[in-house]
C-alpha cells in the first residue's frame, strides 16, 4: 500500500512541475519525460498487438486467401473515385504519423485517402529463392519470418519499422549493398492497381517500363500491393572487423578500398569527426568463437554507435561475432543516434537494464505527439538527410557536410548503382559505386539555417551527380529537382496511364517549395 501511495505522490508532484513549467515547455525542453512514461508502454502495446496478428495470420494461413479480395477491395474504391469524376487526386488512407519519415504529409487531407491493409508475408518460394510480400510488411517482420526458415533477403535496411512499401516507392540500403545495389535492385517484381482500376504485374521483362519507373516514384503511378524479393540464405553470424581509422584522405581510401572488395559481405563507416572514423566489414558465416559473440541487439546491450566508438578511443582494431538478425537491426534500438536528443541518458547502464526492454520509441508515435512547436524545432534546428553521391567524391562530401552541417557522427553506406532506366541512375553507361552519406542530429555550424543550409547541400549533390533521399525535407525548385533525377521515363508514363488527374507529380508530394 505504501509503494501505491509513493506512486500517486510522485504522479502528483510530475503534475504540479508540468503545470508549473507548461506543457509546450516540457514536451519541448523535456520530451524524454513524456516518451518515458507515455509513449514507450505505448509502443509496447503496438509492438504486441502487431506480433500478435502477425502469428495468428501465419498460424490460420489466411494472408494469401484474403490478398485477392483486398486487391479487388482497393480496385473498388478506385473506380468509385473514377464514378464520383475523378476531381481529386488519390494517396494511399494510411495516416502520415504512421510513416518513419519525419515529414508531415498534409496532402492526405485533401486528397481522395485509398484504404491498403496490405501487411502480410504471402508466400516463399523456396525453388525460385523468391520471397511475395504486401507492401505493408515491414522489415523487422520480415526478417522474424524468414530467418527461422534459413533465409533472408540482400538488403536488410536499417529500422525494423521500415516497410517493403515505402522501400520501393521510396528507396533503401543496407551495408550489403555494394554487391546488391539497393533495394529496389533485389526486387524481381512489383504488382499495382493502376489509376483505371487495373491490376498489373510488372517485371524486367514483362511491363518493363513500369518496373524500372516505380522506384522513387512516391506513389504517383499506382498503388503497390504486392513485390517478389530475391532471397539468399541465411547464417547464423555476421563476423565483423573493426578498424579506426584516422586523417579524411586514409579514410576515403580504405573505405573506397573496402567496398571494392566483393567478399566483404558488409561493408560500413561511421565518421566522428572530420578526421576520425571506424570501418567495419563483414562476412556471413556459420561458426563462432563463443568468447567474440557479442549480441548486441540485447536490450541491455550499449548503443551500436556508442559501442563502436570505444574502438576509436582506444586505437584498437577488433573483431566480433553478432547473431545475424542483431546485426540487420543493429542501428533500431537508438534509431542511429537520434534517441540520445529524444533520452539524453538512454545509453546510461541503469536506464538500459531497467528499461532498455521498452526501446525505441515508436517513430509514428514521436510524429504523432510532437506538436506544432517541437516540430518548428526540428525543422529549423535537426538535420534527417541521405545524400547518395559517388565513391569518388566522398572526400569532397565529407568536407562539404562539416562546412555545411557540422554533424557527427555520420553514416557512410556503399552501393553498386547499375545504369538502369528511371529516375535514379549514373551519369555514364556502366555501373558505378556510390555512397549513401547518411547525417542526423542538431548541425553544430554557427548559424544554420536550414532553409539556406539545404539548398547549399543539394546545390552540392547535384553538381557531383548524386541523389537526395526522398523521405527527407527537399528544398530544391521543380527545375533543380528534375534537374537531379532523371524524369524522362517516368513522365511518359504518367502521360501514357492517364496518371496526372489521378496522382500528383512526386515533386509535389514530396517538395518543401511546392507543399508551402
Amino acid at each position: 500500500m505504501s509503494a501505491l501511495w509513493s506512486l500517486c505522490a510522485g504522479l502528483l508532484l510530475l503534475l504540479l512541475w508540468v503545470r508549473h513549467r507548461g506543457l509546450e515547455a516540457v514536451l519541448v525542453h523535456h520530451r524524454w519525460v513524456f516518451v518515458c512514461l507515455f509513449l514507450l508502454p505505448l509502443s509496447i502495446l503496438f509492438d504486441v498487438y502487431y506480433q500478435l496478428r502477425a502469428w495468428a495470420v501465419r498460424r490460420l494461413h489466411s494472408a494469401p486467401r484474403l490478398h485477392a479480395q483486398r486487391v479487388r477491395h482497393i480496385q473498388d474504391q478506385v473506380r468509385e473515385w473514377k464514378n464520383e469524376g475523378s476531381r481529386r487526386y488519390m494517396c494511399t488512407g494510411r495516416p502520415g504519423w504512421l510513416t518513419v519519415s519525419l515529414r508531415v504529409g498534409k496532402y492526405k487531407k485533401v486528397h481522395k485517402n485509398i484504404m491498403i491493409n496490405l501487411m502480410d508475408v504471402l508466400e516463399v518460394d523456396s525453388e525460385r529463392q523468391v520471397v511475395r510480400v504486401e507492401p505493408l510488411v515491414t522489415m523487422g517482420q520480415l526478417t522474424a519470418y524468414l530467418n527461422p526458415m534459413g533465409w533472408t533477403i540482400p538488403v536488410v535496411p536499417e529500422l525494423d519499422d521500415l516497410t517493403v512499401g515505402g522501400l520501393i516507392m521510396g528507396t533503401g540500403i543496407e551495408s550489403s549493398s555494394h554487391i546488391y545495389g539497393l533495394f529496389q535492385h533485389t526486387c524481381v517484381a512489383y504488382e499495382l492497381v493502376l489509376a483505371d482500376g487495373s491490376l498489373v504485374r510488372c517485371t524486367p521483362t514483362e511491363n518493363s517500363d513500369l518496373f524500372y519507373a516505380v522506384p522513387w516514384s512516391c506513389g504517383t503511378l499506382g498503388f503497390l500491393v504486392a513485390a517478389e524479393i530475391k532471397m539468399i540464405p541465411a547464417k547464423k553470424y555476421v563476423k565483423i572487423h573493426y578498424k579506426p581509422v584516422r586523417g579524411l584522405q586514409n579514410i576515403c581510401e580504405k573505405f573506397t578500398e573496402e567496398s571494392k572488395k566483393k567478399e566483404n559481405n558488409f561493408v560500413e563507416g561511421l565518421v566522428y569527426s572530420l578526421d576520425e572514423a571506424v570501418i567495419m566489414t563483414g562476412v556471413l558465416t556459420d561458426e563462432a568463437e563463443q568468447s567474440k559473440i557479442n549480441r548486441i541487439g540485447n536490450y541491455y546491450k550499449p548503443w551500436f554507435f556508442k559501442h563502436v566508438e570505444k574502438y576509436l578511443k582506444a586505437d584498437r582494431t577488433g573483431i566480433e561475432y553478432i547473431p545475424s538478425r542483431h546485426y540487420y537491426h543493429r542501428h533500431t534500438r537508438s534509431i542511429f543516434w537520434e534517441l540520445q536528443d529524444i533520452i539524453p541518458f538512454g545509453n546510461n547502464p541503469v536506464f538500459r537494464y531497467l528499461f532498455g526492454w521498452m526501446v525505441p520509441p515508436k517513430i509514428s508515435l514521436l510524429k504523432l505527439t510532437q506538436g506544432e512547436a517541437i516540430r518548428k524545432l526540428y525543422e529549423q534546428h535537426h538535420v534527417v538527410q541521405d545524400m547518395l553521391v559517388p565513391m569518388k567524391s566522398l572526400e569532397k562530401s565529407i568536407q562539404t557536410f562539416h562546412v555545411d552541417l557540422n554533424v557527427y557522427p555520420l553514416w557512410l553506406c556503399p552501393f553498386i548503382l547499375p545504369n538502369n532506366p528511371g529516375m535514379v541512375h549514373p551519369k555514364g553507361n556502366e555501373t558505378e559505386l556510390y555512397v549513401d552519406i547518411g547525417a542526423y542530429g542538431e548541425p553544430k555550424r554557427k548559424q544554420f539555417e536550414a532553409r539556406a543550409s539545404m539548398r547549399q547541400m543539394e546545390k552540392f549533390v547535384r553538381s557531383v551527380h548524386g541523389f537526395q533521399m526522398l523521405y527527407a525535407d527537399c528544398y530544391m525548385t521543380r527545375e533543380e529537382f528534375w534537374d537531379m533525377f532523371d524524369g524522362s521515363l517516368y513522365h511518359k508514363l504518367r502521360e501514357q496511364m492517364n496518371c496526372k488527374d489521378a496522382f500528383p507529380e512526386v515533386y509535389d508530394k514530396i517538395c518543401k517549395a511546392a507543399r508551402h
